[in-house]
């Protein structure tokens, strides 16, 4: 079979992806084997392949290939997530680009549109999963808004309001206003910002006293109802039970009081503004305040807003604070850091608001999720250290909000009929709401028409927490075949920012729903950063194209860069050169495929002792390596065994076992070694082929013809045995001594061709198993064993072994003494304008003392050369 000189990434990588896909290796149906499952972590509908998804995927990859090799039933799910934020908003940009209004839509209109841009954008993420590599069963994909995961998502909502764990009710909410909806907590990012403390005077009504409020949001007042001191506070003992007024809006408000007041921060006196601060929605209720909500959905002001309706929350900002001063109500500004909220997806800052909104309660439905991972390790998380941050949260957890004002998701399954809060009834369909209506109203003349579904969506976070058991229709068929085959999943591989929105809320479901864990270890990858720690993203522009990158180094050559930098958990400083080092690595491997290949094999040829050893040796330190594997596969230090294949592809077996069973020049090798060849190389190939599966691939196939049912991407993963350690560390001494030889004959300018003579002083009764090799690797002529130091001779040292290299026809003595004489004079003299330097009491004095550090150093270093090449000249002559 002809070899290509060159590996060809991109031709290679193609022909395999398809080859496996037509004989449908990806796909999995239940069997009698044991299940190995990981479910994606569906990225948006309308991505497209970033870094953080190339080291993702490339991991999940090498977890489900080495599962098939290892005999088990691999199922991989792939699918997306419709994202309803992110896509609703991209939607939007493009209408309002084409000169549409998303309000002058109706719903349906708008979803024709989204839908539209779904199917020509949804699924090109995946695609280019393809290009990595990704043995995904794409037979299984799925998409969150697919009809059944649809269905399921519904049925959960009703089963959950049924049970009293969803609620509708007016709440605080997180409101972002370019989105136009509200945020569950964990999609809100508080960020320090630079901002301004304004110390603003309220009159106390009835008098010409002030009272000073200090606030970063003067924009509120306009909703202020109220001031509140604490009781404690003796300065401000004379305002109890008094009003102020307040400013521009010159309304009156009660002075109530309140230990919540910190008498320590700011001015001691706080301005209640119940519609926009959650701690004052708080103190609103306890007081029975008025409350006034000031803004509109897109954060301009209001009616109540006075002269300020329409224009935007930060122009008001920097407009009343001048009207403020301009009546004589601003003391001062001041510069203040502080945290901010602002919305995951739109960067918008967030604004609190009172709003209808519906939530799932948390306090009950987290606790089975807590034992799991903190006190019976049903689930482990990998790095450890999560477990903290897992815990945390959990027990400081507030109710769900789980509807979103958005038209782009899953609809809430209510159906009004009435303008009341509690006007509804919840049910899968309108007909079914119909019946529950009338019961509920009494109320028999109520038709379909005369019910209204909620407006809004669900959160798109409450229908991927159900990912792991509706993408096998679970929750409509609870004892389905599948379910009962591929639940629990066994890896997921995700990133820590999303333990909360996805990693978490799919345990309590899988408790919730199915009484059992939804997985069984959750790898934590880290963030993708550039070599200035940077988080790479489009918007920095530090991130490159990965199909640039695959184009350039090979997918291959990029899974190895990306898995070589990536230690267990850890952030990786991404650097193209490590791509480029699994490009070279990919050619080193084709380089020496070839020279196995190249090489004349003959079946009378006697098996030489050296082969013998050396077969033996790397045997024992290929299953010494697999035993690393499979450790730090336990532990998930993917980047470990990468590395420790790595060094025994490169080092053991192509820089050391090929020329240990190289043979000689014209001559052919014998039979017994090429096959024992062929099957390291196979065994080789297996142990890699989940890290660089289409070079592995070729190789193998270019081995000898395979059907397609001896493939590699199926083949049987090396057994574990137990392994030589002797001959390990027999081998160890060995490569040192081969390397000493290698070592004089370079510094002698002796040629390889020419043979020398080895004698060896033994003083630790060192094994002579490698002797064979150390005699065909250095060109020894004759090895020996003597029990003296031998003089006049080349000699080095490893261990407690003199290894001496005698100079009769080696070298050329004479010309050697005189390169020696050479290089003594230069060292002496070198020497000399070093002690000159530290004799100098002014430059030892005033010279920093690393400087005086090194130039001891240098005279250490000269003292010592100049000790070895005498030593080496009294040898000579």
């Amino acid at each position: 079979m002809s070899i290509p000189n060159t590996y060809n990434a991109t031709a290679v990588e193609e022909k395999w992806y398809d080859y496996w896909m037509k004989n449908n290796y990806f796909h999995s149906t239940p069997n009698d084997k044991k299940p190995y499952t990981i479910v994606i972590p569906p990225p948006n509908v309308t991505g497209v392949l970033h870094m953080g998804h190339m080291l993702n995927n490339t991991i999940q990859d090498v977890l489900i290939r080495r599962a098939r090799l290892r005999g088990y039933n691999a199922c991989w799910v792939p699918g997306t997530d419709h994202a309803s934020i992110a896509t609703e908003a991209k939607v939007v940009a493009k209408l309002k680009s084409e000169g549409i209004n998303k309000d002058d839509l109706t719903r349906d209109e708008f979803l024709k549109h989204a839908w539209e841009w779904t199917d020509k954008h949804g699924g090109i993420i995946l695609d280019q999963l393809k290009k990595l590599g990704a043995s995904c069963d794409w037979e299984r994909t799925k998409f969150t808004m697919d009809a059944d995961l649809s269905e399921a998502v519904t049925k959960v909502f009703v089963d959950l309001y049924k049970k009293g764990d969803i609620y509708r009710g007016y709440r605080m909410v997180n409101w972002d206003p370019e989105a136009k909806t509200t945020l569950s907590d964990e999609e809100v990012i508080f960020e320090e910002k630079q901002g301004n403390f304004y110390h603003i005077n309220y009159k106390i009504e009835g008098t010409d006293e002030v009272v000073t409020i200090a606030t970063t949001r003067p924009e509120t007042l306009l909703g202020d109802t109220a001031i509140c001191i604490n009781p404690n506070d003796e300065r401000y003992a004379h305002l109890k039970g008094k009003n102020a007024i307040v400013p521009i809006a010159n309304r009156v408000i009660p002075i109530i009081e309140d230990e919540y007041v910190d008498i320590e921060f700011g001015t001691g006196c706080l301005k209640i503004t119940p519609a926009h601060d959650q701690n004052d929605k708080v103190l609103g209720e306890k007081h029975n305040l008025e409350v006034i909500d000031i803004l509109n959905d897109d954060a301009t002001l209001n009616d109540n807003g006075l002269h300020y309706k329409g224009k935007d929350r930060f122009v008001v900002r920097k407009e009343i604070t001048k009207e403020l001063e301009e009546i004589g109500a601003l003391v001062k500004v001041e510069q203040h850091l502080h945290k901010v909220g602002t919305s995951e997806r739109t960067k918008a800052v967030i604004e609190p608001k009172i709003s209808a909104q519906w939530f799932l309660r948390m306090e009950e439905i987290v606790k089975p999720a807590l034992d799991a991972v903190l006190k019976d390790e049903e689930i482990k998380l990998y790095p450890k250290r999560y477990n903290n941050t897992y815990r945390h949260w959990l027990e400081n957890i507030r109710d769900w909000n789980i509807s979103r004002q958005l038209w782009w998701g899953h609809q809430i399954p209510a159906f009004f009929y009435g303008e009341g809060v509690e006007d509804f009834v919840v049910a899968t369909s309108v007909e079914e709401a119909l019946p529950l209506a009338i019961e509920k109203t009494g109320n028999n003349s109520l038709s379909v028409s005369d019910l209204k579904q909620d407006e809004d969506a669900l959160d798109t976070w409450f229908s991927s927490w159900l990912w792991p058991i509706s993408v096998f229709n679970g929750i409509n068929e609870p004892d389905n075949e599948e379910i009962n085959y591929y639940y629990p999943t066994n890896d997921l591989v995700t990133g820590p920012d999303i333990i909360f929105f996805w990693v978490a809320r799919m345990v309590f479901a899988g408790y919730e729903f199915r009484q059992e864990k939804p997985f069984s270890n959750v790898y934590f990858t880290g963030i993708v950063r550039d070599k200035q720690r940077r988080k790479m993203s489009k918007s920095l522009g530090n991130s490159p194209d990965p199909i640039e990158l695959m184009q350039q180094y090979g997918a291959d050559g990029v899974r190895v860069g990306l898995l070589l930098s990536a230690a267990a958990g850890n952030d990786l400083m991404f650097d193209e050169d490590l791509c480029a080092q699994g490009r070279n690595f990919a050619n080193k491997i084709w380089n020496s495929f070839k020279l196995i290949k190249g090489w004349e094999v003959s079946e009378t040829e006697a098996q030489p002792e050296a082969s013998k050893i050396a077969i033996e040796w790397y045997k024992a330190k290929f299953q010494k390596t697999l035993a690393e594997i499979d450790a730090n596969f336990e532990v998930y230090r993917l980047s470990d065994s990468l590395m420790s294949i790595y060094k025994l592809v490169w080092d053991d077996f192509s820089s050391w076992f090929l020329e240990m069973v190289k043979p000689a020049f014209g001559s052919p090798m014998d039979a017994v070694t090429f096959k024992e060849i062929i099957g390291l190389l196979e065994d080789n190939l297996k142990i890699l082929h989940p890290f660089m599966p289409h070079l592995t691939e070729e190789v193998w196939q270019l081995i000898t013809d395979r059907s397609p049912e001896e493939a590699l991407i199926i083949a049987e993963y090396p057994k574990a045995t137990s392994y030589n350690e002797e001959i390990i560390a027999n081998f160890e001494m060995a490569s040192e001594v081969i390397s000493g030889i290698r070592t004089i004959r370079k510094d002698k300018n002796i040629s390889f061709k020419e043979t020398i003579d080895l004698l060896v002083f033994n003083n630790d009764n060192t094994s002579k198993d490698f002797d064979t090799v150390i005699a065909k690797m250095g060109n020894i002529a004759a090895l020996s064993y003597v029990d003296t130091a031998v003089d006049g001779a080349l000699s080095f040292r490893v261990k407690s072994n003199e290894y001496f290299v005698p100079m009769a026809g080696a070298i050329d003595v004479e010309a050697e003494v005189a390169k020696l004489n050479e290089e003594l004079k230069y060292t002496e003299g070198f020497l000399k304008s070093v002690q000159k330097k530290l004799s100098n009491e002014r430059f030892v004095s005033n010279a920093p003392e690393q400087v005086i550090a090194s130039e001891r150093k240098k005279e250490a270093d000269a003292l010592a050369k100049i000790e070895t090449i005498k030593a080496s000249l009294s040898s000579l002559v």
